[in-house]
């Protein structure tokens, strides 16, 4: 099975740089795994927050993580500067898919590139129809 190249920065929409800390890395002195993740997390939701999207709070627009995944490509690791870029995978009727590129110091290459796939639901947790503000944030990373 081939794997695909890493993409380049020019692929990505957004960008958000996110330091690395000494506690990232694991025994192997590179970052652990789980840290991927949580800079994926930690590019989008700043991103939303920066679009107006209210994500927390006591009327937070609702968003489940419904599928995500991670390719690595090279490793990274403290003191790295990581750039996470984003971009628009997929736009549906009440989901959509952000992809990640994340990109050591001045690399122009990705390190890794993951995604999360997210269902925006009401208070009950029923899917619902994305509403016009969330598409047009949407749509400029497209």
């Amino acid at each position: 099975m081939s794997r695909p190249p890493p993409a380049r920065r020019a692929e990505y929409r957004a960008f958000r740089a996110l330091p690395t800390r000494w506690m990232d890395n694991d025994a192997y002195g590179h970052m652990n795994n789980a840290t991927y993740f949580s800079l994926f997390d930690t590019a989008i939701s700043l991103w939303q927050m920066e679009q107006g999207l209210v994500i927390d709070g006591p009327d937070p627009m609702r968003f489940l993580v419904v599928e995500s995944g991670c390719r690595y490509h090279a490793e990274a690791g403290f003191p790295d500067m990581i750039h996470a870029g984003l971009r628009l995978g997929h736009l549906g009727r009440s989901s959509f898919r952000t992809e990640v590129g994340l990109f050591r110091n001045d690399d122009d290459t990705a390190c890794a590139e993951g995604f999360f796939a997210q269902v925006y639901v009401d208070a009950a947790g029923t899917p619902t129809a994305l509403p016009a503000p969330l598409i047009t944030a949407l749509n400029t990373l497209a």
